[in-house]
């Protein structure tokens, strides 16, 4: 804020050469009394600040946008790992099932899987595939080392592939994630 006091015969004189009114906050018109040369000065001034404001608020901007970014991407991490862990979770809930799942398939190869037991496994069973829990290994399709354990092998005329002939254990699996490997009697050349 720039002023001038003037002392004179009528009293203090107050001189106010500040470019913006501060009641009406509109630009002053320059009258003839102000030099050229500091209005200039004032306007180059301005304009320098004006400047530097702006690339402050571009670097503010930059900033802004490499931390939402960062955010965005933190985001995206942590919900992949709550899926993988929430997939780990009941995955070790379907290994320490299997066992139960096996006694329910001897029972009912048996025939002693009657009433309300039978009623059970079944639903047992409905509720861990709806889950995601997926059951394979039967035989006669081929065998792949990578689904099946081979704990018998035999050697069978015409035969041209390996294949499953006898099924010991089922396997399961969780997805694309096996849980167990089914064990299985293999037929071969």
């Amino acid at each position: 804020m720039t002023q001038e006091f003037e002392q004179s015969d009528q009293g203090v004189r107050v001189n106010d050469k500040r470019r913006i009114d501060p009641d009406t906050y509109e630009v002053r018109q320059t009258t003839s009394g102000e030099p050229q040369s500091e209005l200039a000065a004032d306007a180059a001034l301005i304009e320098g600040e004006v400047g530097g404001i702006e690339e402050k608020v571009a670097e503010l901007t930059s900033d802004l946008q490499r931390v939402h970014a960062e955010y965005a991407n933190y985001r995206k991490r942590v919900d992949r790992d709550w899926e993988v862990n929430r997939q780990s979770a009941i995955g070790s809930v379907f290994v320490e099932l299997l066992p139960i799942l096996d006694d329910i398939d001897r029972a009912r190869e048996h025939g002693e899987l009657n009433g309300a037991f039978k009623t059970m496994g079944d639903s047992l069973e409905a509720i861990l595939t709806k889950m995601g829990l997926e059951k394979f290994g039967t035989a006669q399709e081929p065998f792949d080392p990578n689904l099946h354990e081979a704990l018998a092998s035999e050697e069978i005329e015409g035969v041209t592939e390996p294949t499953v002939i006898a099924v010991f254990q089922s396997g399961y699996r969780q997805g694309e994630r096996i849980l167990r490997p089914a064990r299985v009697s293999v037929a071969g050349t």
